[in-house]
């Protein structure tokens, strides 16, 4: 996957700044942290793209009908939020019966913020729908709802059209381009990119962003695959086996080049 239609040797340059396209993280246990006191690196977080609720008007307009589903399926916290945002909206009351199965316990745990967790019916599998596979085989027969965004997350809702379930996507949320004009003249020695919405916002912030000695780090297949679609060189891909996570990949990179 990487791409490199440069020598190595020419862009190997030392890094000094980080940009990740993500929000900066609530509290301080995000590893880039860790990574910037360790090579003392300039690190930034910005959000290249942002969340903004759909009003209940345009939820009703879709003809959802929140009163027909026995379950929810859950693949992000905006997910969470939004469900009970728009159920405070339309007054409606969320049955003490609602099942809910979440994609990873840290979105189950998340049900806290809203609902009893003790007292309810929760599920969840580790990463992907296909972890909750046997556990939703057990409660085929309930209604789901799928609470996405409009850039929905495909591979789960083909998962579950494959397999038959009875389900109704819901768009309770929209992905939104932020405005980064402020960055104009800024420059970074990487830029962390983890999903096609961010490169898209990179592009049409800036139409005429030239790479240069960026270096430019990408999360998943479907996000390099937009870099490389733009003509850009992919430095640093993750997940990789020698590298997991997208620290993990940034890591062995500075290691190499900071020498």
């Amino acid at each position: 996957m990487n791409n490199m239609q440069t020598s190595d040797v020419e862009r190997a340059k030392k890094v000094k700044s980080i940009l990740v396209t993500i929000p900066k993280p609530d509290n301080d246990k995000s590893p880039y942290f860790n990574l910037a006191e360790k090579y003392n690196l300039k690190l930034d977080f910005r959000g290249f793209i942002h969340v903004e609720g759909v009003p209940a008007k345009d939820v009703r307009r879709d003809k959802i009908n929140l009163s027909e589903h026995t379950a929810v399926i859950f693949t992000s916290k905006n997910a969470v939020d939004h469900f009970f945002r728009v159920c405070e909206e339309m007054r409606f009351e969320v049955s003490a019966e609602m099942k809910y199965f979440c994609i990873t316990e840290a979105i189950a745990l998340y049900l806290q913020k809203y609902i009893q967790y003790r007292k309810r019916k929760i599920f969840f599998g580790k990463q992907t729908a296909k972890d909750l596979e046997d556990v939703l085989k057990k409660h085929s027969k309930e209604k789901f709802l799928f609470p996405c965004s409009d850039v929905a997350n495909e591979e789960t809702q083909n998962w579950l059209q494959v397999n038959g379930y009875n389900f109704t996507p819901a768009v309770l949320f929209r992905t939104v381009i932020s405005d980064l004009s402020d960055l104009k003249d800024v420059f970074y020695d990487i830029i962390v990119f983890f999903s096609p919405s961010s490169v898209q916002s990179l592009y049409e912030n800036f139409p005429d962003f030239k790479q240069n000695n960026t270096r430019i780090a990408a999360f998943g297949a479907t996000t390099q695959q937009a870099l490389l679609d733009h003509g850009l060189i992919l430095d640093i891909p993750a997940p990789t086996p020698a590298a997991p996570s997208m620290t993990m990949a940034v890591e062995q990179y500075i290691k190499l080049v900071n020498k």
